[in-house]
């Protein structure tokens, strides 16, 4: 849901604009005198969002699961297997599968689903990281100099995230993960945590959030619906799937949000998902709308119903466990 708040007064802010500001603020860093090395990070962040950005742009009409996990476990060890097995399903039902480019769960994740299911954003470091063996040569693999341009791409064109055991990395992408998620500075999206059968790593990961940092207050009850933990790679494929059976995406019109879905709710239905989730309203209640006039310039999904309502803007794990009712109605 980043970045789709509508200008002040609910106008839309035009492309140029937009353009007229950016040059704006490049006329500034003169004015200011930035220094060369400042001006050349932020050259080198834009070329590179340039360039990925148009290297998306044909890659929109098919859903995309981000995977993320060490690049040191060997095609012997039980997670490798995991991964592999997840891509290879995810990608039968029609995902591209994201991943890092790199060796361990990402090459793992991307010989499951094949090259032409495979995108690959791999980094460059001051030790040379090989592109793995499905993406070399792969013209679905792009490559950055910085991390957080890298993470940016990750979140900004996934419709799910699956992460595996790894290391610091993983443990980075984790928490940004849930950090994005849990503040809104992302649209809402599946996060499952896959172990292998019998391990302990993401339980113990879990039990450290309610020991360090839940029973101290540092987060709240709900923020741990924000992922799910399995060790069954069907379990987590139908987690991803899941999510999109009712909810299909959600975006701010001026102060309201607006979560568009697949078919409508019932009154009944919505009378009770108000009921139940009232404590998400700043104001007002929730409707049942068709496409706002706000919405004109996404005609692909105009059709879909709207639940709108005055949003608090902090109750991110209790608007995943909304999302996770709406889903429940595909299922009574």
């Amino acid at each position: 849901m980043a970045g789709k708040r509508e200008g002040s007064g609910n106008r839309k802010v035009t492309v140029e604009e937009l353009l007229l500001e950016m040059h704006r603020t490049v006329d500034g860093l003169a004015e200011d005198g930035a220094g060369r090395a400042d001006l050349k990070l932020l050259s080198r962040s834009l070329r590179e969002l340039r360039h990925a950005f148009r290297f998306f742009d044909g890659l929109r009409d098919r859903p995309k699961v981000t995977v993320f996990g060490s690049a040191r476990l060997s095609p012997q060890s039980p997670a490798f297997r995991q991964a592999e097995s997840f891509g290879r399903e995810m990608a039968r039902r029609g995902w591209f599968v994201v991943t890092g480019a790199g060796e361990g769960i990402m090459e793992a994740a991307h010989l499951g689903a094949g090259a032409e299911h495979s995108i690959g954003v791999n980094i460059l470091l001051p030790f040379e990281q090989s592109d793995n063996t499905v993406m070399a040569g792969n013209p679905r693999l792009i490559h950055t100099k910085y991390f957080f341009t890298r993470k940016l791409l990750f979140l900004k064109e996934s419709s799910g995230v699956a992460l595996f055991p790894g290391g610091f990395g993983t443990m980075d992408e984790a928490f940004e993960v849930l950090t994005l998620l849990q503040t809104g500075k992302t649209h809402p999206f599946p996060v499952v945590l896959v172990d292998e059968p019998g391990g302990t790593y993401w339980a113990r990961w879990r039990r450290f959030l309610e020991e360090g940092l839940l029973e101290r207050g540092l987060i709240s009850a709900e923020d741990l619906s924000l992922f799910r933990i399995t060790v069954d790679v069907d379990d987590a494929v139908r987690e991803i799937q899941r999510y999109y059976r009712v909810f299909h995406s959600a975006r701010y019109v001026g102060k309201d949000l607006a979560i568009r879905i697949r078919k409508p709710l019932e009154p009944a239905a919505l009378r009770d998902l108000a009921g139940d989730f009232r404590d998400l309203l700043a104001e007002g209640g929730m409707t049942q709308t068709a496409a706002l006039p706000e919405e004109a310039e996404e005609p692909e999904i105009a059709g879909l119903p709207r639940i709108v309502f005055r949003f608090n803007n902090r109750s991110f794990g209790r608007l995943r466990q909304l999302i996770d009712r709406l889903n429940e109605e595909s299922a009574r």
